[in-house]
């Protein structure tokens, strides 16, 4: 194990997990977030304060480290090509760029093979008038960029919404109309890839979303032995198409024929994948964490059943009473203010063994 220290750009509670996973390899951890004492700081082993894109900063992460990963998606693209020049940064910022886009993405998808909902890139009020038109009135307007949890969306139901001023409402940036798509359900696939080319995954889960925040995700999720097949086999082809090294989260809706549309991509563990800690020997975290550092990737297979589910703001006052069930699993993110909005934590409770297939 040449490798060490792992550098982790993002100090959120993804960053947190990570460090976790990678302590229990024996691996030590440094955070780069500009927030001081942030989540992930609290169980790393040092941390760089400064912006993201800091140069002074970025120099001195590379020098301490070993390899640099990061949390988020939007981590600016030039920090982690500015970083790949000296150290090995894992995933590519090629993944940075192809997912911090929207219209990006679903060209890359549809690059691949991999169907999407039809989309309409927007860039004028007339563009957006446009497009609403193509599609009839109905469409979900969306941020091309830096939009996650619901944030930066408008939907569009038909010829009565209006669409006046809809364009400067969201920013005058560019934006994205995506048709509606009449799905029965929503999963998502937590893949990963290793820098020889061999690639995992996990069972899908089924998620439910409040307000455009992750609610649950279920396993196993009511999907076809075949569905689950086609969502491993996308997640897998777009892993080998980036040349990618680490885990990645893939979402998708599933047609009433069981067939998939991927939504979208998340260059990073994923908060659907949260319930590989309890219902799985290797979680997702240390799945990248193995990834990233050249270690052989972790068995994928689940043991139990199970249902993840997301604590947001004023849901942590519950935790007493998820403390007091049996076969719950609580993990709490260190952050000490409660707010709207705000992933405070997650529990996953075992609703029973995996029944063979």
């Amino acid at each position: 194990m040449s490798i060490r220290t792992i550098g982790i750009i993002g100090g959120g509670q993804l960053g947190r997990m990570l460090a976790m996973a990678a302590a229990r390899l024996n691996f030590t951890t440094i955070i780069l977030e500009p927030q001081a004492d942030c989540p992930a700081a609290q169980v790393a082993n040092a941390q760089i304060v400064a912006a993201y894109d800091d140069p002074a900063a970025l120099a001195e992460l590379a020098a301490r480290c070993d390899v640099v990963t990061y949390e988020f998606e939007n981590v600016p693209v030039v920090a982690a090509e500015a970083l790949q020049r000296s150290v090995p940064v894992h995933p590519p910022a090629r993944a940075l760029d192809i997912a911090q886009d929207r219209v990006t993405e679903k060209r890359f998808l549809n690059g691949c093979g991999i169907e999407t909902a039809s989309f309409h890139a927007v860039d004028s009020q007339d563009d957006l008038e446009q497009a609403l038109a193509d599609f009839g009135g109905r469409g979900v307007l969306k941020t091309r960029r830096l939009g996650y949890d619901g944030k930066g969306q408008r939907v569009f139901r038909g010829s009565a919404d209006s669409a006046a001023g809809a364009y400067a409402a969201l920013g005058g940036v560019p934006l994205i109309l995506e048709s509606f798509v009449a799905f029965e359900r929503e999963v998502s696939v937590i893949a990963a890839r290793a820098a020889d080319g061999n690639i995992v995954s996990y069972d899908p889960a089924e998620n439910v979303h409040r307000d455009g925040i992750l609610h649950t995700s279920t396993l196993p999720a009511r999907i076809t032995v075949s569905t689950a097949a086609a969502a491993r086999e996308s997640a897998a082809r777009l892993l080998a198409a980036m040349d990618y090294v680490g885990v990645l989260g893939m979402e998708f809706f599933v047609m009433a024929d069981g067939s998939l549309i991927a939504n979208e991509i998340a260059p990073r563990v994923h908060n659907s994948g949260h319930w590989t800690e309890a219902a799985c020997v290797v979680s997702q975290f240390e799945q990248h964490i193995r990834a990233v550092t050249a270690l052989p990737l972790g068995d994928t297979r689940r043991h139990s059943n199970c249902v993840m589910t997301n604590l947001i703001g004023d849901d942590i006052g519950e935790v007493p009473a998820w403390l007091a069930r049996p076969d719950v699993l609580v993990h709490l993110y260190g952050k000490t203010e409660s707010r709207q909005g705000r992933k405070m934590g997650h529990v996953t409770a075992l609703t029973g063994p995996k029944m063979a297939s």
